[in-house]
């Protein structure tokens, strides 16, 4: 007689491989609550300003220590600002697939989890790091959420202008971190990203104007007209550029640093010169085309600060 196996019944239990794909789903939205793109942007203008700092290579473990709750610090704002604007999020086509407006995470959860990475990047960075920099991390994350999430956002046509100085405090964290103590350079530091801003900003929201304006946010490229909006964009370019420059006698730089710079303003300026003449000529995106000027930005802001890393060796 052949002995046959107990089928098992599928009804009632779940299948591992179904289990470990929902895990992972729930893993995804919180990773994608933090934003983790913003993140990488704010970490170049951290890490940099360390080499800088510490006029070389800075140990291991503190840079280590300092990005981990750089990230822990940004992560946690972020998530807090995806609660702030979940109303928001879901008007707009850009953000609309984010965690809250598709329901992957409860507004609670969301909560705790921004608050707890808060008070986790806090301790971490007082802890293993310094006191002055996990101050100035928290600084920037109550600025972020509050004064520019909850204040400037939905208020001002010039609401990045200064809700971005929440994303200007990396280069501080970064400097204080080595010296635990602050500078004239790396408040110069902070302006860079300070006027760097409103362009890099500003160029994305005139691609998705359409949506701020359905959400009734009034970023300046949804209440005023594109030729304003290129006139404003080449303002504070020039702005950007000349602070980079002040960077070389206040830093004590080498000669590597203020030739990098020179030639990225030149290019960036160039880039905000031709934004603003398609946009005095026309209103249609297709020929404005702003998202050029929004990646050179990002590629312009990663190189600077690289090149103030790599001075200290070169220069």
């Amino acid at each position: 007689m052949t002995s046959v196996e107990p089928e098992t019944s599928v009804a009632g239990t779940s299948h591992p491989r179904k289990h470990r794909s929902a895990v992972a789903d729930v893993v995804k939205a919180y990773v994608a609550l933090t934003k983790p793109r913003i993140i990488e942007l704010l970490l170049v203008t951290t890490l940099p300003v360390m080499f800088l700092a510490a006029r070389g290579v800075p140990s291991f473990g503190l840079a280590a220590a300092t990005m981990i709750g750089g990230t822990l610090a940004a992560a946690s704002a972020n998530a807090l600002n995806c609660v702030v604007d979940a109303d928001i999020d879901t008007k707009m086509r850009r953000t609309s697939r984010r965690p809250l407006p598709r329901h992957q995470v409860g507004t609670r959860n969301a909560l705790i989890f921004g608050l707890v990475l808060g008070v986790l990047a806090t301790v971490w960075l007082g802890v293993l790091v310094n006191w002055l920099s996990a101050w100035l991390a928290l600084a920037a994350n109550v600025f972020y959420v509050v004064g520019y999430s909850m204040v400037l956002k939905r208020r001002t046509s010039q609401n990045i202008v200064w809700g971005g100085i929440a994303g200007c405090f990396p280069p501080l964290i970064g400097w204080t971190a080595i010296t635990n103590e602050l500078a004239w350079a790396p408040f110069v530091l902070f302006l860079i990203v300070f006027f760097w801003t409103p362009p890099h900003t500003w160029a994305l929201a005139m691609r998705y104007r359409e949506d701020y304006a359905a959400a009734d946010v009034p970023m300046l490229p949804s209440v005023a007209p594109a030729a304003e909006v290129g006139r404003q964009i080449v303002l504070y370019t020039w702005a950007t550029v000349i602070t980079s420059l002040a960077v070389w006698p206040v830093a004590d730089t080498g000669w590597f640093y203020p030739a990098v710079a020179i030639v990225l303003g030149i290019v960036f300026l160039a880039e905000a010169y031709d934004l603003r003449g398609r946009a005095r000529e026309t209103e249609q995106l297709s020929v404005i085309k702003p998202m050029r000027l929004f990646h050179f930005s990002n590629a312009y802001l990663a190189l600077l600060f690289v090149a103030a890393a790599l001075d200290p060796f070169v220069g």
